[in-house]
């Protein structure tokens, strides 16, 4: 993010940290972009090798972690503040079930529609009219046969206390 970031003038500022033992003061920031680890399975195309390296009990030890980044990135921006959840995991258990699994228990957080503002920059142009460009909302999931990229999903959560 901070080489994408060189020579955008901005009033920004890029922190890479530990997200389970935040530095910082709660609400601290305006917006807060949580990349988890994953299990990397929406990178198959570029890494195919990965699909043998990979085992069904992995999914199940990310997910805590997941859901901690999440909690902690959430208590980091300040109330109006925005957190986009962000995974190159195409899987359920990483992406919707962590998103629904954080806004459950942490009733000062809505969802905004990441579709709507995203669709302005991302091309996206289905090989199938059947299939939602940008996933069925409230999230974005980009699919490597019709995006051109890694299997990689999108959620935008803003708080509201």
């Amino acid at each position: 993010v901070a080489r994408a970031l060189e020579g955008n003038p901005g009033p920004y500022q890029v922190i890479t940290a530990d997200g389970t033992r935040p530095a910082w003061r709660p609400g601290s920031f305006d917006r807060v972009l949580v990349d988890v680890p994953c299990t990397g399975l929406g990178a198959l195309r570029r890494r195919p090798e990965a699909r043998w390296r990979r085992k069904p009990g992995d999914l199940a030890g990310f997910a805590p972690l997941q859901r901690g980044l999440l909690r902690e990135a959430l208590n980091a921006v300040r109330v109006g503040g925005v957190v986009g959840y962000v995974t190159c995991s195409p899987h359920p258990a990483e992406t919707r079930a962590v998103v629904e699994d954080v806004l459950k228990g942490h009733g000062a957080v809505a969802g905004s529609d990441a579709a709507a503002v995203t669709a302005d920059w991302i091309d996206a142009r289905p090989l199938m009219s059947d299939v939602p460009a940008l996933g069925d909302g409230p999230d974005v999931q980009l699919w490597p046969h019709m995006h051109g990229t890694d299997a990689m999903y999108l959620a935008l959560l803003r708080r509201t206390a």
